[in-house]
């Protein structure tokens, strides 16, 4: 009888020790956040510079999922001479951040960062929607809510069909769901809607005298600025020449306007204000 007693102890400890070990492994995988990358061309995926994949990747299970916080994530095409893609992603408990981009060139790349962050007031619903560019059209089910970037709070708990547009970009369409109780988060990165940049010609023919023997002079010039658009971090990188491989020589504040000194394929030469010249991606550069 003791004996009996004692096997019916020892499993009953066995059995409660297993359950907590379930229930303690559950709760830890259920306090982390799910990632979706998709990508046109295939990608390899990195985040915080680890690499976790090649697109279309989705770290969706319990067993896959991602620690809540900040993270830099990085896309980068395979076997194409398309520039990567760079940004800050927020991930949150119990809830899925979509990164989708279509690699292009000469400014034709585009793409877009859904998220979700829970929100304290778990009636609420809020709706925010920035663009690089900022300052283009929002279009909620057709109807005009306002310019990026725009906040709208208590959005009907529905799916939408967002509409993201600017003079000189392609419109940027995505279908969204906004839930109640979370902020739902909207970066879109448009697309320039030309494959090319204007080249100023040069003047037919130079008005001189007919008895004229000095040359005539050049007629002067504007020169032409870029403007750093907004980013996460708060600046982009400058660098030595127009590659991702060249070394970083200085940053180009957000929002602030340098003389642009050259153009190449994809790539802007500007000076900055402490006078360091370097080259930034043209995604993130508005040529004025």
């Amino acid at each position: 009888m003791k004996k009996f007693a004692l096997v019916f102890i020892i499993s009953f400890i066995l059995a409660l020790g297993i359950f907590l070990g379930v229930q303690y492994y559950i709760n830890i995988h259920s306090e982390k956040g799910a990632l979706q990358v998709t990508s046109s061309p295939q990608s390899k995926v990195y985040i915080n510079g680890s690499y976790i994949g090649q697109t279309p990747l989705c770290k969706c299970e319990a067993t896959d999922m991602i620690v809540p916080g900040e993270y830099t994530i990085r896309v980068v095409p395979v076997g194409s001479s398309f520039q990567e893609f760079q940004e800050k992603i927020t991930i949150s408990q119990g809830v899925l951040t979509v990164v989708d981009r279509k690699f292009g060139s000469n400014g034709q790349s585009e793409g877009s960062i859904i998220s979700l962050t829970p929100l304290e007031n778990k009636n609420a619903a809020q709706l925010v929607v920035v663009s690089f560019p900022q300052g283009a059209k929002v279009l909620l089910d057709d109807q005009g809510i306002g310019t990026t970037p725009l906040s709208s709070t208590n959005p009907t708990i529905s799916d939408h069909d967002l509409k993201i547009d600017k003079d000189g970009y392609n419109e940027k369409e995505i279908r969204i769901r906004t839930p109640q109780g979370y902020k739902l988060t909207v970066a879109a990165y448009l697309s320039t809607s030309t494959t090319s940049l204007s080249v100023p010609t040069a003047s037919s023919s130079a008005s001189t005298s007919p008895d004229s023997t000095t040359p005539a002079s050049p007629t002067p010039t504007t020169m032409s600025s870029v403007t750093i658009l907004d980013s996460p971090i708060g600046y982009v990188h400058l660098r030595a020449g127009p590659s991702l491989s060249a070394a970083e020589v200085g940053q180009a504040t957000s929002g602030k306007t340098y003389p642009l000194i050259d153009v190449q394929a994809g790539w802007y030469e500007i000076t900055v204000s402490d006078g360091t010249t370097g080259w930034i991606s043209a995604q993130y550069g508005q040529k004025n």
